[in-house]
């Protein structure tokens, strides 16, 4: 070949190779170029992650924990059943045969909830009631559905629950009471008592008497089912009896014809339970089979609880807010160390514990 025609090839093989050169630096500086975008993009997005979780504000406060609408709670989950503790017998106070299921080995106390009774016989069978003893640091509450019960106290106080009829009693600092029926020979005796934990700085107040008779006890009249307000709101209809701790009482009834049902919604955190005292047909509480002379204790899982029936369903329905603190419990005594036990007893024995300054609330 010609000269000319060599310098010809290599100017096309250098023009060739100056632009293969040129698109692989293209080439190049765009891989480049992407991969710095998407660096970029990924330490930005991480960057604004980092800051939201630092700069976003704390969750509200929850305003309505201790004094919840019943009717237009946050979440709706349905609260289900921890466990059924039924009813142990055994006699008390002079001879008195009553069914225990909290404060037993099988729930020593369901915070705050120290002890519920029940009592169920012919008067005649509990004629030797309760004779004076005395309490220190919690309260009672004294339910009557049947027959009539008489109290007193070391201060001169006294009076008479009826059918229907509700006392709660804060021994607080000290108080030596007595109980026993009023209604005689083969008249029904059927009424609970439950026991109720103060907390420390409530535990040396002064003792109180609330007593209710049954009608004073207002009722919510639902479709298919009543409400008995003892404490706390069902419906816009409130009970007359004052806590310490938020929480409430109920005593629901499910009865008459067709399908029945119940629900009421309260904070997941307040510990609760059920206690049938009479079921007839097929029924739920809390999804499960209702079991009579039982309390069936609801798991902290929802807000919402739920009972229906096809016949008859009655049960005391008991909520509260967990006081959360140390438990020490010897008789009628509950206090929060061994050493105020002792001074408790002291107390009774040198009689500092009977004080004479009680309120009554009629």
């Amino acid at each position: 070949s010609s000269p000319s025609s060599s310098i010809f090839a290599e100017l096309r093989h250098l023009r060739e190779y100056s632009s293969h050169a040129a698109r692989r630096a293209t080439t190049t500086t765009t891989t480049a170029t992407l991969f710095t975008r998407t660096l970029l993009c990924t330490l930005a997005l991480w960057l604004l992650l980092t800051l939201s979780s630092k700069l976003s504000p704390p969750p509200l406060p929850d305003l309505d924990s201790d004094h919840p609408h019943h009717d237009s709670m946050a979440s709706s989950a349905l609260r289900g059943l921890k466990t059924v503790v039924k009813g142990q017998k055994m006699m008390e106070g002079g001879g008195v045969p009553v069914y225990r299921t909290i404060g037993t080995s099988a729930m020593r106390n369901l915070d705050p909830f120290l002890m519920l009774d029940e009592f169920k016989s012919p008067s005649r069978d509990a004629e030797m009631g309760f004779p004076n003893h005395p309490h220190r640091g919690f309260e009672t509450c004294t339910i009557m559905l049947r027959g009539s019960v008489e109290h007193g106290d070391h201060g001169g106080n006294s009076g008479v629950i009826g059918p229907g009829g509700v006392q709660w009693m804060t021994a607080g600092r000290g108080i030596v009471h007595s109980e026993f029926p009023k209604s005689k020979g083969d008249e029904m005796l059927h009424g609970f008592q439950l026991w109720i934990n103060l907390p420390k700085k409530d535990k040396m107040c002064k003792p109180r008497y609330q007593d209710y008779q049954g009608d004073r006890i207002p009722i919510f009249q639902g479709d298919g089912y009543s409400v008995r307000v003892i404490s706390g709101e069902h419906s816009g209809v409130s009970g007359p009896v004052t806590l310490r701790i938020p929480g409430f009482l109920f005593d629901v009834r499910l009865e008459g014809s067709g399908s029945k049902k119940f629900s009421h919604d309260f904070p997941a955190d307040w510990n609760s339970f059920a206690y049938v005292y009479e079921t007839e047909g097929e029924g739920a509480l809390a999804g499960r089979d209702p079991v009579p002379r039982a309390s069936h204790v609801l798991a902290n899982d929802g807000t919402t609880l739920e009972a229906s029936t096809e016949g008859t369903l009655k049960f005391l329905l008991f909520a509260g807010k967990p006081i959360d603190e140390p438990i020490v419990q010897y008789g009628p005594f509950v206090m929060n160390t061994d050493e105020e036990i002792q001074q408790a007893f002291m107390d009774y024995q040198s009689g500092r514990l009977q004080s004479s300054d009680v309120e009554m609330i009629t």
